[in-house]
């Protein structure tokens, strides 16, 4: 017997209970007290999928990840469980009811589509993997909408579905892997799997090139709480599109087209976009709503003398404009008496690490140093969050 086959039997349940929430640094002597009465291997798999459990919770929230079953690829590639539910409730929007999710991992995506009451076949290859994914929609009480299937994804029938979503393998024995043709199964492969079904969405890793999206495809890019976690490549929805979407919300932001914005002198407000924006190479929409411009032509901060509330970048306030220089930055940060250092950059080579020691910032004040370039020239911006 299987460690997830051992966990998943009345005696498994009961161990997993009992160890619900174990302090890493009490593992020991918990594993010590329960060997007592349990055997060994069954201490270790309970232990361990407890410790998966609470990486998981981040993901999945803690009440799903402390029913559910976790492999630590599973964790790693899994789907954050706010954006697999924003992606289902496009689906449903468009009114789809069933869906063939290739690739399904431990089960994520086919959990969020169930629970937007889309009928799902999930497939996945690896043995384990779609074992723990079929515990996973059994684990929840979504068993009656989640079909989970061993098998080839390159072996599936979809035309039974009304759409198709795929999330190939995007990490590999040397870790990332960043060209779309070398995900497993290709991007390509993906495409023309798409091009079965009415509706489809791909999920690509974020930095994908704008240039390998397909014509046909809507390229949608995707933050939660400010960290950009993908990319989705849509079909049958609105050809050559590109939006950025930041959760929660969702708010959305839609390309224009517009020419890139104008490089002008520093205003009294500097915008940092949300990394989904930029991604999606619509600053320009966002400095066109704030009557802004760039600072530098190859730099994605927008400055404007207005301060306006946008979901699409974050407002600060510049008080100073210097030249860089480590030991003048110093001197202004002890003159003011400032304690707490943010460092932020782009278009820096200096580590933000590195420039908080060499600053030894000590006070009660706080401020924001951006490490950037002006026109050309490299430059330090003192200010802090904007007050609306």
């Amino acid at each position: 017997m299987n460690d997830l086959d051992a966990l998943l039997t009345p005696a498994g349940r009961a161990l997993l209970d009992e160890v619900r929430g174990t302090d890493p640094a009490q593992e020991l002597a918990v594993a010590t007290r329960l060997r007592r009465e349990h055997p060994a291997e069954l201490v270790s798999a309970a232990l361990g999928q407890a410790r998966l459990r609470q990486r998981a919770a981040a993901k999945f929230g803690a009440e799903d990840a402390g029913r559910m079953f976790f492999t630590p690829n599973g964790v790693e590639q899994s789907t954050r469980a706010s954006v697999a539910a924003y992606r289902a409730q496009k689906l449903k929007d468009l009114g789809v009811t069933s869906v063939a999710d290739l690739c399904c991992g431990i089960g994520g995506d086919a959990i969020a589509l169930a629970r937007a009451g889309i009928r799902v076949l999930a497939v996945d290859r690896d043995p384990l993997t779609a074992r723990v994914a079929r515990a996973n929609a059994g684990a929840l009480g979504l068993e009656d909408l989640i079909d989970v299937r061993e098998a080839d994804v390159t072996d599936i029938d979809t035309a039974p579905y009304d759409a198709v979503f795929v999330d190939p393998a995007r990490r590999g024995g040397r870790g990332r892997i960043f060209d779309p043709e070398a995900y497993s199964p290709p991007l390509s492969w993906a495409v023309r799997a798409a091009g079965q079904a009415r509706h489809a969405a791909l999920k690509v890793a974020p930095g994908i090139p704008h240039e390998a999206v397909p014509a046909d495809a809507e390229a949608e890019w995707i933050s939660d709480g400010g960290d950009v976690k993908e990319a989705v490549l849509w079909f049958g929805t609105e050809p050559g599109a590109v939006r950025a979407t930041l959760l929660p919300g969702p708010h959305t932001l839609h390309g224009t087209g517009l020419p890139d914005p104008p490089v002008r002198p520093l205003g009294r407000y500097l915008y940092e976009p949300d990394g989904a924006v930029i991604r999606a190479h619509l600053v320009a929409e966002v400095a066109e709503s704030l009557d802004g411009g760039l600072l530098d032509e190859t730099i994605a901060y927008v400055t404007s003398d207005t301060l306006r509330p946008t979901p699409y970048a974050t407002a600060y306030e510049i008080t100073d404009q210097l030249p860089f220089n480590v030991k003048k930055l110093k001197a202004l940060l002890r003159e003011r008496g400032v304690g707490v250092l943010t460092v932020k950059k782009r278009g820096s080579a200096v580590e933000p690490e590195e420039l908080r020691r060499k600053v030894k910032p000590q006070g009660p004040n706080a401020a924001t140093v951006f490490l950037t370039r002006v026109a050309g020239a490299p430059t330090m911006l003192i200010g802090g969050p904007a007050v609306l």
